[in-house]
């Protein structure tokens, strides 16, 4: 899942792929996110809860969202799955799927080709209808309207067992505009009988609880609240909390107390649902938050944030304010893309990389306190991390070798390239530092920063940028999480979206590879395919690595209960979150 502003479970490993759920691994982090004290205070009902953020919330729809922060928030307040991650800071619980609107967290067939839920009775849509089998079913079909439902996690449109359309998509094409055949084919590949549904899919899928868990694809959707792209800001709960009012993209909302929610059939392991109200505040900078969370005066006292403070504020981090900041590593490598709609030179490519200045970039964004060195799109700490050999460049750049390359090329120089990211402070100088090394390298790059709404652009076929950032995480513990749903061409690339292949990569030889990593019945296996299908988009220089993120996070002196989690991506979790009175 993407990341945020500069998505996404703290990577572990997958201890069989013949095990249901044995999850395990690290990924939590070598900061300070020890808040055993706050946690023993936890447990007061009341209050509300203020939640800053900077940038507006892009998808609120529980098949569209995909931002690590997003997908978290949302689980712990307004959509619950049939299976979810507990609010665990130890990866080995963490990590293990629990039971939510299932009874149990599934059972496979001998080959994990076919997957069996039983929903519980007694759960309810804030209207107090029942939850029932065909939500999940109309939930999970309209991750296949990849012409409406964009932005998306799309998994299931390569594993489900439907028969090939039109552009290796499968033939069923969603609820809004499918054939008779394709609406065959998918009734007969995902059915229900009472209150059990059962998956099938045509290549196994040992982990699929941990896919159920960690995105809300496979969440449960009334068909009659469906309005296709007019529902991205809609919410229609059977969480602990309800919408008040409407989500204003560039504001936020308030979330208050679902009347028709049932405690009794959740688990607080998952989720305590301890503030009365819960307000998303949205449009502050970075640092107007850093400035009111140190100052800790009226709401402010009971804020969180998912914003990291910018570095020029590390130092006023001390004393009674430092006990209530976290330094974190987070699950997220950030990363830029080349578009190779634009730049079809490997050469090129090539160069650019060559030039990229890593370390100015870890500087000029608070140094090692803010990011680890990346040398793959994979995260250190998925299993299977190897360094992608293709990135020798010494961490400074090397302007005059790339030049050399761009000779090779025989392209015409300074060769212009426009570079776009997510505009802040911060990230204008982390810019400004990998513009200066390409520009000397014979490049001429216009830095092109996204002030309003970031992965809306990038996501558009027309995006003409030919640099352009990203940043990721693997979406539940398996390296299949990564590489893939970045880089298949296949499952992003439509004639409304690039999905997440913002770069616009298409290679036959990395997809053959994808399909083997797939079709692994063994964990070993899987693991050297993957890290085969890195090494070919190396050879592609389909992406250069920038860093692996660090979280620094203030909160407000009343918030207990206070965690970052693998579950939250390592954002503030808000299941186990209270406030002082």
């Amino acid at each position: 899942m993407a990341s945020i502003g500069k998505r996404a479970l703290a990577a572990a490993a997958v201890a069989s792929m013949a095990a249901t759920l044995a999850a395990c691994g690290g990924g939590g982090g070598n900061g300070d996110n020890s808040n055993a004290g706050d946690a023993a205070k936890s447990g007061s009902k009341g209050g509300t809860l203020y939640y800053y953020i900077n940038k507006p919330v892009e998808h609120v729809d529980p098949q569209r969202v995909y931002v690590g922060r997003d997908i978290s928030n949302l689980n712990r307040t307004v959509y619950r799955g049939l299976v979810s991650f507990p609010a665990d800071t130890d990866p080995d619980v963490a990590n293990k799927p629990v039971p939510d609107l299932a009874t149990n967290t599934g059972e496979k067939n001998a080959d994990a080709t076919q997957w069996k839920f039983t929903i519980k009775d007694g759960v309810k849509w804030q209207d107090g209808k029942q939850i029932t089998c065909a939500d999940f079913k109309y939930g999970a079909s309209r991750t296949f309207a990849t012409d409406v439902i964009t932005g998306g996690p799309n998994y299931i449109l390569s594993y489900l067992d439907l028969p090939e359309g039109k552009d290796g998509l499968p033939s069923y094409t969603g609820p809004y505009t499918s054939s008779a055949a394709g609406k065959a084919a998918f009734d007969k590949a995902i059915t229900c009988s009472g209150n059990t549904i059962t998956y099938n899919f045509k290549k196994p899928w040992p982990d699929f609880p941990l896919a159920v868990a960690a995105l809300h694809m496979m969440d449960p959707y009334r068909q009659d609240k469906d309005q296709g792209d007019r529902s991205n800001f809609q919410i229609f709960s059977n969480g602990p909390y309800k919408l008040e009012g409407a989500w204003s993209k560039n504001k936020g909302a308030t979330l208050v107390r679902n009347d028709q929610y049932d405690a009794s059939t959740d688990s607080t392991e998952i989720r305590k649902a301890l503030p009365d109200e819960i307000v998303f505040d949205i449009g502050k900078s970075p640092e107007t938050i850093a400035d009111q969370l140190i100052a800790d005066g009226g709401n402010d006292k009971f804020a969180v944030t998912g914003e990291r403070v910018p570095p020029a504020y590390f130092a006023r981090l001390t004393g009674a304010i430092a006990d209530r900041a976290v330094n974190v590593q987070s699950p997220f490598v950030d990363y830029v893309l080349p578009n190779f709609k634009k730049m079809t030179n490997p050469k090129v490519r090539e160069a650019l990389a060559m030039a990229a200045n890593t370390k100015g970039w870890i500087d000029a964004g608070g140094g090692s306190r803010s990011y680890a060195e990346a040398k793959s799109i994979v995260n250190p700490s998925v299993v299977g991390y190897q360094a992608n050999p293709a990135f020798t460049a010494p961490a400074s750049g090397d302007p005059a070798a790339a030049k050399k390359l761009l000779q090779e090329a025989g392209v015409t120089t300074p060769y212009p390239i426009t570079f776009t990211y997510p505009k802040t402070d911060t990230a204008d100088k982390q810019a400004a530092a990998l513009q200066a090394t390409w520009n000397k390298a014979g490049f001429k790059v216009s830095l092109d920063p996204q002030g309003d709404t970031y992965y809306d652009v990038i996501q558009k076929p027309s995006n003409d940028a030919d640099v352009i950032w990203g940043g990721w995480g693997a979406d539940w513990p398996s390296a299949i999480t990564v590489t893939p749903p970045l880089f298949d061409s296949r499952i992003n690339l439509t004639k409304n979206s690039t999905g997440q292949d913002y770069g616009n990569y298409k290679s036959d030889d990395f997809n053959k590879i994808v399909d083997q990593a797939q079709s692994a019945t063994d964990l070993s296996d899987q693991t050297s395919a993957l890290q085969a299908a890195d090494e070919q988009l190396g050879k592609d220089y389909a992406y250069i690595p920038l860093e692996s993120q660090k979280f620094n996070f203030l909160r407000g002196s009343k918030v207990t209960g206070y965690n970052n989690t693998p579950a939250s991506a390592m954002y503030p979790d808000l299941g186990p979150i209270s406030l002082e009175k």
